[in-house]
């Protein structure tokens, strides 16, 4: 259980020192959820896990590529497990949950826009931005209902233009018209009508 910004920061340093014992591979992570905010200071809440969306991959020449997470690699699975069973963690406290966004697209320009930590030598972790955290918040709050996620998404405070870019970008995840009725009444809800009758 993650409490704060403190809390998260000594997982994620467990965990970057137990990858330091255990394999000569470097892990660069992409993160979005609770724990980045959490960290990145957006929002102080509760959270049971961190969400990792992507494997990061820099290339020689600046390149970036990013694959998605699932399933955890084997000694990413290791550490994670020793640190749950030292912290009293939940089974699934790292996650690869949200790593399908990664096939349905992610925001343009999203790598430009992460705040990026190294956790000891064999760990990095970029964290969402808070723009992209936007675009995740919304679709979430729309996907799941209300409660934490449409809390976060308040916390983000974002613009008239941040929310119909996220709410456009949702609708790529799910055509179905059903979402976007239900997108455009959390959006109105929100005090966007003017946003929401663009969509």
């Amino acid at each position: 259980m993650f409490k704060n910004q403190k809390d998260v920061e000594t997982i994620l340093g467990a965990l970057g020192e137990q990858l330091n014992q255990i394999t000569k591979e470097l892990f660069e992570l992409l993160v979005c959820g609770g724990s980045a905010l959490n960290i990145l200071g957006f929002t102080e809440r509760v959270t049971r896990d961190v969400d990792v969306l992507a494997y990061v991959k820099r290339g020689d020449k600046g390149e970036i590529s990013l694959t998605k997470a699932s399933p955890l690699r084997p000694e990413l699975s290791e550490a994670a497990a020793k640190i749950g069973r030292d912290f009293n963690l939940p089974d699934n406290w790292l996650n690869a949950d949200p790593t399908s966004a990664v096939d349905l697209g992610l925001p343009e320009g999203l790598m430009g826009r992460v705040i990026t930590l190294k956790f000891g030598k064999k760990l990095i972790i970029d964290f969402l931005g808070r723009y992209d955290q936007v675009h995740f918040k919304l679709y979430a709050a729309v996907d799941q209902g209300a409660g934490k996620h449409l809390d976060d998404l308040l916390a983000l405070k974002p613009t008239s233009d941040e929310l119909e870019c996220a709410a456009r970008w949702t609708m790529t995840h799910d055509v179905s018209e059903g979402f976007k009725q239900n997108l455009k009444s959390l959006v109105n809800y929100l005090g966007f009508r003017y946003v929401a009758e663009r969509l």
